[in-house]
């Protein structure tokens, strides 16, 4: 729920626009109020009906709709109940059930006028930190801090919201004073933080307020369905020019904090091995001695600003790690800005020596990052244009080579690419047969086969899938768990079944010379062979390894307005083999190991706790408990750190070391997987 309201937030407030002048107390005047621009009334329905028409699923504009658009819009201004009074709900709720006649007639007003309530609470919000933050807080009062208020009822009085702004404040300084920062150091940070987010609202023109409308809008059809608008459109494909420049991570905005999505195989954050998904930033300095600049609360493009820079250059990141309650204590580390190459995302291979039961095992592991395709070289006609199936299939050659026994597919953190890649990438694994089914608007369907009828491994495989594995990895490991023709071992994948296409509002209608922006629809949905959709429910594997993130929380069954699973015909296809006759002996082998191995104990323990934190919903104020609590988290992490290095971690060996007999890893997800996929060998060949 969470990451979808974040979703609209990030679609929406993504244009930064000329500062306005300030006041004599550095606040910009906000007594300017945005009313809609002309044209938007003529965009107005025409993104409505390009979505209710040509949308995968057909939506008719009704009072139930009109609901949901009139919570996103909310939410996605206040979405955790701090700006908002009672009586401004009350005012707004008279119109809940009219969003579906503003939207068919063309009108914005309402959205409008949502907004400039919400500037003149948040204006409210400024003065009130102001004056809070001239004295220091009395930390010795026992007190708690709820900071996730999205279940919570909206305040009621002034007076209540105040009292709820001053915990929020005595929570932030506390974090700071613990941290070592003396008040005039926390005060001057925290106005910062919240005056600096205060201009940015507040530089918002009428397009940026049609932008959160339409978005509310189509995000109330399907999560990945949003409006861009024309400036929007054009920051959105220079960023995707400019993707893998930087750190090399995606970033979000969630619950106030930047939150890193996706760590970009191959670059700076991937290098360092220190900075991970679901890692929250809270402030950015520039080389060594540059401020560090509060972002608690900051658009996330604007952040993305102060991490780019020029290649060679460094930037510091003080991080919240990811498992960590707003209570803990951060950490500081630096980054060197770099250019994520191809080759850098590009598959590789290992290779891992296992000894199962007595009997040695060579195992050959092909990690892939991404379905990649390099289509400019590929269209210039350059014979060896880089891709994913190419690459991996040097990889299988040169494994085959080393004589090893089977092959684990590594798809884990892949989040998807080019279709026709993993089809292909199929294709090397079977003889020939279908790989994919493509539902269209109209229920056409269009079934996507192997253009290859030869087949390039016949070997004992297995595909390694985690939550973050979507889309094409979906596809792929799919295919080869309905042939039978490799084990599927892992978490439950994200369940991303579906595809978009961009519509460009200039083809459609015209305004002069004035430039329009784009809508990202859905049009279709994927389909395995079987006839089951990815959607939702992704892929299941054989055999499921426990998983830190809940499926509520984090893939496409935690957006509240994604498309449902459903089925289709199952294509002809013919199974290679029926690996569920051996799954009760593999299930038996692996818990039998699991039990006994420490760092699957470790990880079980971590989603325990963590289950254990995101039930925690109040904090102490109390200085002494807060230190207590940081103290006895720290003696933990500590203790779990010493248990770890009783163990003997070896790092994976390269394909040249071939005289070792077995290699104890630091990944036991791999490590098991290996396991598991010689067990199988012992049991199908003898």
């Amino acid at each position: 729920m969470k990451k979808f309201f974040a979703l609209i937030f990030f679609l929406s407030f993504s244009i930064f626009v000329a500062q306005k002048p300030s006041n004599e107390n550095g606040i910009i005047d906000t007594n300017k109020v945005l009313v809609p621009d002309q044209h938007h009334s003529k965009i107005n329905q025409v993104v409505t009906n390009i979505l209710t028409r040509h949308h995968f699923k057909k939506t008719d504009v009704t009072d139930s709709l009109s609901s949901i658009v009139f919570d996103n819009i909310i939410k996605s201004l206040d979405f955790n109940r701090v700006y908002f009074l009672k009586d401004d709900i009350q005012e707004f709720e008279k119109n809940r059930y009219n969003v579906d006649d503003f939207l068919l007639k063309g009108s914005q007003n309402f959205a409008f006028d949502v907004f400039n309530r919400y500037k003149i609470r948040l204006n409210e919000r400024i003065n009130f930190i102001k004056k809070t933050l001239k004295h220091e807080f009395d930390y010795s009062i026992d007190e708690s801090y709820v900071p996730d208020r999205k279940d919570e009822p909206f305040a009621n009085t002034l007076d209540e919201l105040n009292n709820i702004w001053r915990k929020r404040l005595k929570n932030d300084a506390l974090n700071k004073k613990l941290n070592g920062d003396d008040w005039e150091k926390i005060s001057t940070d925290l106005f910062k933080r919240y005056k600096n987010y205060h201009k940015m609202i507040l530089q918002y023109k009428s397009e940026d307020v049609f932008q959160l409308y339409m978005n509310a809008f189509a995000t109330a059809i399907d999560p990945h369905s949003s409006y861009f608008s024309p400036i929007t459109s054009e920051n959105f494909n220079i960023s995707m020019a400019r993707s893998l420049e930087g750190i090399g991570a995606q970033l979000t905005s969630r619950d106030d904090y930047t939150t890193i999505v996706r760590i970009v195989p191959g670059g700076p954050a991937d290098r360092s091995e220190n900075l991970f998904e679901n890692d929250r930033i809270v402030a950015v300095g520039q080389d060594d001695e540059g401020e560090m600049v509060d972002v608690v609360g900051w658009r996330t493009d604007d952040v993305v600003q102060l991490i780019r820079g020029k290649k060679g250059t460094k930037v510091r990141l003080e991080i919240l790690r990811a498992d960590d309650t707003p209570d803990m204590p951060t950490e500081l580390l630096s980054l060197i800005r770099d250019k994520v190459t191809l080759e850098e995302q590009s598959a590789q291979s290992e290779i891992i020596y296992l000894n199962e039961n007595g009997t040695p095992f060579k195992l050959g592991v092909v990690k892939i990052p991404a379905f990649y395709i390099d289509f400019k070289a590929r269209a210039r006609g350059e014979k060896n244009y880089k891709s994913t199936t190419r690459d991996v299939k040097r990889l299988i050659a040169e494994l085959t080579q080393e004589k090893v026994d089977g092959i684990i597919v590594d798809l884990r953190n892949n989040g998807g690419g080019s279709l026709q890649e993993a089809i292909e990438l199929t294709g090397l694994f079977i003889e020939s047969g279908p790989v994919v089914q493509v539902k269209d608007a109209r229920g056409a369907i269009n079934i996507n086969s192997d253009p290859d009828p030869a087949i390039f491994y016949d070997g004992p495989m297995a595909v390694l899938l985690n939550r973050r594995s979507a889309s094409a990895s979906e596809i792929f490991s799919a295919a080869i768990q309905d042939y039978g023709r490799g084990l599927v071992i892992g978490e439950q994948t994200f369940g991303k079944g579906t595809v978009q296409n961009l519509f460009d509002l200039n083809r459609v209608i015209r305004f002069g010379d004035n430039k329009l922006g784009n809508v990202k629809l859905t049009i279709a949905k994927y389909y395995r062979i079987n006839g089951s959709s990815t959607q939702k429910r992704g892929v299941i594997p054989d055999i499921t390894y426990p998983s830190p993130v809940e499926p509520a929380e984090y893939g496409e069954s935690s957006y509240p307005t994604s498309l449902k699973w459903d089925q289709i015909e199952t294509s002809y296809y013919e199974a290679y083999d029926n690996l569920a006759d051996y799954l009760p002996a593999l299930l038996k082998n692996h818990k039998q190991r699991i039990a006994g191995d420490i760092e699957f104990q470790f990880l079980m323990e971590d989603i325990e706790e963590m289950k254990s934190k995101k039930e925690k919903k109040s904090f102490s104020l109390n200085k002494d408990v807060r230190k207590a609590e940081r103290d006895e988290a720290e003696r933990k992490k500590k203790l779990r750190e010493e248990e770890r290095q009783k163990k003997a971690n070896l790092k994976m060996v390269k394909k040249s070391e071939v005289n070792k007999d077995e290699t104890t890893l630091d990944d036991p997800q791999l490590e098991e997987s290996g396991r598991i996929l010689a067990d199988l060998i012992i049991l199908k060949y003898g």
